[in-house]
């Protein structure tokens, strides 16, 4: 399996008309190599087990995008291959200038009630607890299927680099009493609980989710106030193999 990347630094074009980029291809097992610690802690508690779908390395490697990433590339915006853009991406990019001191990734919430399941135990021992609230005031977890990686601000973030730690992670699942099966974004939920100020919150047409697994499992009586989403779609995401509505 192999990751991409595009190189900042474009050779000349050969026709002035045409631009040109150039793509470098990684090797993920090289990479799960690199990060070995981080990805085996990430896996133990944030995917369903092995063999499962979220169990693989590449759903775990955009927590540490930073440390095997060349330095000259500074931010990267990764988007999950079930979606379609309503908007032009360089829109989305100008979002990095709406990132507030301290904020490292750029992420939109989850707009299914699935943390506030998985957080049960901890909402149950917290009665009064944001966790798994749905928005605007509510902490409803996040969504990775749209994500502004600001490397440069993950390399010097000394509380984000903590947060890595597989000794850090344990503690923090541990006081959530969590067990995720949705790869990095469990994580991000995760800390964002503890540190919101590492994100910046995207608004959620930049990642309008529809999927709806939810509503027939438990939850359709608060279902709605997560999935709502106000405004003109940017990016449909079609999560769970849902249909994306047609042009």
């Amino acid at each position: 399996m192999s990751l991409r990347s595009a190189c900042p630094r474009q050779p000349p074009p050969l026709d002035p008309s045409r631009s040109l980029c150039l793509v470098i291809f990684h090797d993920v097992d090289v990479l799960t190599e690199q990060l070995l610690p981080v990805v085996e802690a990430m896996q133990r508690h944030f995917s369903a087990g092995q063999g499962t779908y979220y169990s693989d390395a590449i759903f775990f490697l955009s927590v540490a995008m930073h440390r095997i990433m060349p330095k000259e590339i500074t931010r990267i915006i990764q988007v999950d291959l079930d979606v379609k853009y309503k908007a032009n991406i360089r829109d989305l990019f100008e979002e990095f200038d709406k990132f507030k001191e301290g904020a490292v990734i750029g992420i939109a919430r989850e707009m299914q009630p699935v943390y506030r399941h998985t957080f049960w135990q901890y909402r149950r021992e917290n009665p009064n607890t944001k966790v798994g609230e749905p928005p605007p005031d509510g902490l409803p977890g996040f969504n990775s299927g749209v994500l502004l990686l600001d490397l440069e601000a993950m390399r010097q973030s000394k509380l984000y680099n903590q947060l890595l730690e597989p000794a850090t992670v344990q503690k923090l699942t541990e006081k959530y009493h969590f067990k995720g099966h949705l790869g990095d974004q469990d994580f991000f939920t995760m800390i964002g609980m503890e540190h919101p100020e590492l994100f910046h919150v995207l608004d959620c047409t930049w990642n309008r989710q529809l999927c709806t697994w939810w509503k027939d499992h438990g939850y359709s009586d608060v279902f709605d106030q997560y999935f709502q989403c106000e405004g003109e779609v940017k990016i449909y995401h079609g999560n769970c193999n849902t249909p994306i509505p047609e042009d």
